[in-house]
């Protein structure tokens, strides 16, 4: 055991810590305004009424969570444009290499792909101070719609069990892409790189996860990818 006295909890007074919760919101919140154009889009593919309502309630949802995000930067004297400006490319890119080429696709991407995104931050979520790991658990809660999701790739498996080996592929390709493109994120940004592997911000050391805790941290997320896919009625 340490003799080292705990570490403060962290303060938006600290530069470098706010330059990582700045970075983190931005992120957050570019992220969830392209899951809202996204579903709103791929709402326009669904088979039925009512697919299509649920996909628009899914991207309502995604939209509020970019307010509540958006209104938060604002609140710290950030404008929101230039804190999403950063994340713009990464989180394009990502988009348009794993465009689904159909409706089943596109919903895989929002159950898995945004669940792999959901659990990294929220990882991350653990070295914020409280009113900032409280928005932030917010945006990343379950909006109640993967129940909807499960049932209807489930029922198009039952339907055309060939479906599930393109689908267990394509869910694969979703959680590599995925944490390929939140590493690169965060290594791309050195508040956040602090703040995921510890370093000095401002005045202060930032926890950060030590080498040991990353690699249990990726198998987390792993074993949290294998509950999704199982949940599919997939292979991971």
């Amino acid at each position: 055991m340490s003799d080292a006295e705990p570490a403060a909890p962290p303060s938006l007074d600290d530069a470098g810590y706010r330059a990582a919760v700045v970075d983190l919101l931005g992120v957050l919140a570019y992220g969830e305004l392209s899951a809202f154009v996204r579903l709103a889009a791929d709402a326009a593919l669904a088979p039925r009424i009512g697919d299509e309502a649920q996909l628009a309630g899914m991207a309502v949802a995604e939209f509020r969570h970019f307010v509540r995000l958006r209104d938060r930067l604002s609140e710290l004297g950030v404008d929101p444009e230039a804190a999403m400006a950063p994340f713009v490319a990464p989180v394009d890119g990502f988009h348009e290499s794993t465009a689904p080429a159909d409706w089943l696709e596109g919903l895989m991407k929002a159950y898995v792909g945004d669940g792999v995104s959901t659990d990294f931050y929220r990882e991350v979520a653990q070295f914020l101070d409280d009113e900032t790991k409280s928005l932030v658990l917010e945006v990343l809660a379950d909006t109640g719609h993967s129940a909807f999701v499960v049932a209807t790739v489930r029922e198009a498996i039952a339907a055309d069990p060939r479906v599930a080996g393109r689908l267990a592929l394509w869910g694969r390709r979703l959680m590599g892409e995925m944490l390929s493109q939140a590493q690169r994120t965060a290594a791309e940004r050195d508040a956040l790189s602090n703040l995921l592997v510890g370093g000095i911000g401002g005045g202060s050391v930032m926890p950060g996860f030590d080498l040991a805790e990353i690699g249990r941290m990726f198998a987390r997320l792993t074993d949290e990818h294998t509950r999704r896919m199982r949940a599919l009625g997939l292979s991971a």
